[in-house]
């Protein structure tokens, strides 16, 4: 019986793959950061309170960085 194998199997990833899937990840999640907080940010009162958020955890939240 023949065993063919499947090409992937054959071929590794690059070992610098792994360390530019993590930079891509995490400039992703730091663009998020800073749209989310863009957004935070332009919620009015009603808006926070509808989220149950109170104006001072929306201003710890926007006084964190952006990485963070």
């Amino acid at each position: 019986m023949e065993r063919i194998l499947n090409s992937n199997v054959l071929t590794r990833q690059p070992l610098h793959t792994h360390w530019l899937d993590s930079l891509h990840a995490t400039g992703a999640r730091w663009l998020r950061n800073v749209r989310t907080r863009r957004q935070l940010a332009n919620l009015d009162e009603r808006l926070l309170a509808d989220a149950g958020i109170t104006p001072s955890e929306r201003r710890s939240e926007l006084d964190k960085p952006f990485w963070q």
